[in-house]
This record gives structure tokens, C-alpha cells and sequence, in this order.
């Protein structure tokens, strides 16, 4: 009753348009994204086809355990799961992200559900993929560690920025390179502090948005190099290849 109120006075006091279609954000808990455009946005974890590695969407429905898409074949984590595809109100409120560091509640319920959701066992630490000195610079935070903390928080699982760095800026990723460009991009970009604490941990990377899946197989790459045992990766969104 009170969120029905509450949403009402929002409509009329501060109008909204959804950043996707441009018609009435009605429900503060979406953020700038109207409830049909996130009805909209394939959400994981409803039986849809997905690479048991990488997490990429293959289709609607799966009826095998063991899909895999060929295409991460090399990357150095063990799983990388996502809450949904880059799309409609998941997509507006990730590009809202990267200028305004609150999370929608949609989206903190939402990333929490996929890491409940991953059965994680034992996990050691949670860490954001870091940005660089230059681009923390420019935005002022890391929306990784935005997200990442609010994991921690509701999890109730260690939580740390500390430990991996990024040593050099490097190029955003433009949607025409391929795979071998976005790997070279990254390669020897990121370092690790205090390797001691990552001695045979579980560690969980988090990051907005899966794309090639360059950046996070870099960092756990390092991560596995200075002891960490397991390596396994969410993200709010990933990018879909259809």
C-alpha cells in the first residue's frame, strides 16, 4: 500500500520517461526503465539454453546439461553466470550505472537472486573487475564495486577491492572488434596485491556487463596465477550473439 502511494506521488511530483520507449516510469524500484520494458529483458534462469561455461544465451529452451558454444573454450575462469541480456530495462538502467552509482532495487533484488541462484559453495571473496586510474579518474567510482558491495552486503561474504588492480588504461571495447583484439586489449592489464589472501580461495569476479568475456578471463587469469583456486564470474547483463 504505502510502495502504491509512494510510486503515485513519484508519477505526479517527478515525472520519468523510461529511457528505452519513452513513455511513464510508474514504479521508483525500476529506476529509469518503465515495468514493460523490463518485462521485456530474457531474465536468466528459466530454462533457456545457455554454455554451461560462459553463460551464453543459445536459445529459449535446452534440453541438454552440457551445451557448450565453442567460443570460450580458452578463458580462464571456471563459470560465468548473468542475470539477464543486455537489453531493454536491464540495458538502461547498466547505461545509468556508468553515470549515477545507485542501483534501481530491481536490479540489486535481480543480481542477487543469479548469485543465489549460481549454488557458489565456499566462497572466499567477492571482487570487482577494477578500473583503471584514468577512468576512475573520469567517473569518479567502479559500477563493479558498486555492485559488488551490494552482494557483500546482502550475502554476507567478504568483499574486497584491495587485492586485484589494473595497471595500465586500456581502449573501451568497440562492438567491431572480435575476440583475439578484445584479448589483446587486456593482456598483462591487471596485477595482484597481497597475494597471501588468495591462497586456494573461491573467488566470485563481478562486473556490469559479459561481452567477449576478454576482461574477466584476464583477471581470473592472474587470480588463478597467485593461488586462487576457483574463479567464477557474475555480471548483471551479458551480451547476447542473435
Amino acid at each position: 500500500m504505502l510502495d502504491a502511494l509512494y510510486n503515485s506521488f513519484l508519477t505526479l511530483v517527478y515525472p520519468q520517461q523510461c529511457r528505452t520507449c519513452g513513455s511513464s516510469v510508474e514504479k521508483a524500484s525500476d529506476g529509469n526503465a518503465c515495468t514493460q520494458c523490463w518485462d521485456k529483458v530474457r531474465v536468466f534462469g528459466r530454462g533457456e539454453a545457455a554454455c554451461r561455461k560462459c553463460g551464453e544465451y543459445l536459445g529459449e529452451s535446452g534440453h541438454s546439461m552440457d551445451l557448450r558454444c565453442g567460443r570460450c573454450d580458452g578463458h580462464h575462469y571456471d563459470r560465468a553466470i548473468a542475470a539477464g541480456i543486455y537489453e531493454h530495462g536491464l540495458a538502461a538502467a547498466i547505461i545509468s550505472l556508468k553515470s549515477n552509482p545507485h542501483i534501481p532495487p530491481r536490479c540489486s533484488t535481480l543480481i542477487l537472486k543469479t548469485y543465489l541462484r549460481a549454488g557458489f559453495n565456499d566462497v572466499s571473496l567477492i571482487i570487482p573487475v577494477p578500473l583503471s586510474e584514468k577512468r576512475m579518474l573520469e567517473r569518479g567510482y567502479n559500477q563493479a564495486e558498486v555492485l559488488a558491495r551490494s552482494i557483500s552486503e546482502k550475502a554476507r561474504t567478504p568483499f574486497r577491492t584491495d587485492i586485484l588492480i589494473r595497471t595500465r588504461h586500456t581502449p573501451m571495447h568497440r562492438v567491431a572488434m572480435d575476440d583475439k583484439a578484445r584479448r589483446l586489449t587486456v593482456e598483462k592489464s591487471f596485477e595482484v596485491l597481497r597475494r597471501h589472501e588468495l591462497a586456494d580461495a573461491h573467488v566470485v569476479l563481478v562486473d556490469d556487463v559479459f561481452t567477449s568475456g576478454a576482461t574477466v578471463s584476464a583477471c581470473a587469469r592472474i587470480l588463478k596465477k597467485n593461488g586462487a583456486r576457483r574463479v567464477d564470474v557474475l555480471t548483471l547483463a551479458r551480451a547476447a550473439y542473435d
